[in-house]
């Protein structure tokens, strides 16, 4: 993993950061080591450096703290020896995680049949729910949906987690659709990558031959408009921190549903946004121009995300998503404009491509 590959990177101290990361020997000095990571990269949100390699610098750090929190639990418990892998899911499986990092994630195994799935769970079980305990204890706060490994809906074998897919792409309801924006952005994270990989392999055979399923998807993410003025002003919304733009539901969101939507009719296997984008975009009828505003877009609103949660934290608050438009200077606020401009764009895009 090339944490420092971008030469503005404080490569020693990134690196520094990593392997204590991999070193850590309790649950404990996992919490202290995730402080630090934030600290590290709160730091790094005045730099100049973009928000999409924020993100990804974030989320790797994550990745290498979380595996580790996973290696030190299995210590601690019996599993039984079948080939298993822990998954990724949501922001996380898009390595675009920003300091607010609720869990989202699964587990898969190996069975023969049904009865011995339902065996493999209840041996499964306890230790995913330790992992979920452990990973909040380090300030990965368990997700609200209950979407994590630690729940028996989400703790499946490859049968059982085909057949899921299956129910959702054949028959999707409100439901199917709110998990294809976690689910679908699902990566193999820790223990047998292989069986993660086949999964994958089967969600992208079973988009790719269900068009119906994304013209769904596409009239979901539709829901989602950049808050435009009809004079191209940023609309905001009063809300417990002022009048402010959410730009996780309102901003991110727009580019994050329209990549996956094209990536899953297009079988790309890229699950990072950026690379949806460059990988689909052709194919979808993106020229080169319109692919790298999008992905310059969506890295300028991790930006003001990071910086504005950034901020909160230095303060001593809860970071959240919210930005006011009124807090940027001049330029960035013609930036955050056009950036939503953007978003809309690519939102006609869908709407042309499936007929929303």
């Amino acid at each position: 993993m090339g944490l420092a590959s971008d030469f503005r990177l404080p490569c020693g101290e990134v690196e520094a950061i990593a392997a204590a990361a991999d070193r850590v020997e309790s649950v404990d000095q996992a919490a202290a080591c995730a402080k630090e990571i934030t600290a590290l990269v709160a730091g790094l949100t005045a730099s100049g450096l973009s928000g999409s390699l924020l993100c990804t610098l974030v989320s790797q750090l994550n990745d290498r703290l979380s595996n580790r929190v996973i290696e030190l639990t299995a210590r601690a418990h019996r599993l039984p020896s079948v080939p298993w892998c822990w998954l990724a899911l949501g922001s996380q499986g898009r390595f675009e995680q920003t300091f607010i990092t609720d869990q989202d994630n699964g587990l898969i195994f190996s069975a023969s049949d049904s009865q011995e799935s339902e065996a493999l769970r209840q041996l499964f079980l306890p230790f995913a729910q330790a992992v979920n305990r452990n990973l909040d204890h380090c300030g990965f706060t368990f997700c609200h949906g209950e979407i994590m490994a630690g729940n028996p809906k989400w703790c499946l074998s490859l049968e059982e987690w085909q057949l899921q897919f299956i129910e959702w792409v054949r028959r999707p309801d409100p439901m199917a659709l709110m998990h294809a924006t976690i689910f679908f952005d699902l990566r193999p994270m820790y223990g047998d990558l292989a069986l993660g990989e086949r999964l994958r392999n089967l969600i992208l055979a079973l988009t790719k031959d269900t068009p119906a399923f994304l013209h769904l998807m596409g009239a979901n993410a539709l829901q989602a408009q950049p808050p435009l003025g009809l004079l191209g002003s940023v609309v905001t919304e009063a809300g417990e921190h002022g009048d402010q733009v959410d730009l996780k539901k309102y901003g991110a969101r727009v580019f994050v549903d329209a990549a996956r939507i094209f990536a899953l009719g297009t079988g790309v296997r890229a699950v990072e946004t950026r690379e949806r984008l460059a990988e689909a975009g052709p194919a979808v009828g993106l020229r080169d121009v319109e692919i790298r505003a999008a992905q310059d877009a969506l890295s300028h609103l991790l930006r003001f995300r990071l910086a504005k949660q950034a901020a909160v934290l230095a303060a001593g608050g809860l970071p959240h998503h919210g930005v006011d438009p009124e807090e940027l200077h001049e330029l960035d606020q013609a930036i955050l404009r056009e950036c939503l401009r953007q978003g809309k764009r690519l939102q006609q895009r869908l709407k042309l491509n499936y007929g929303l």
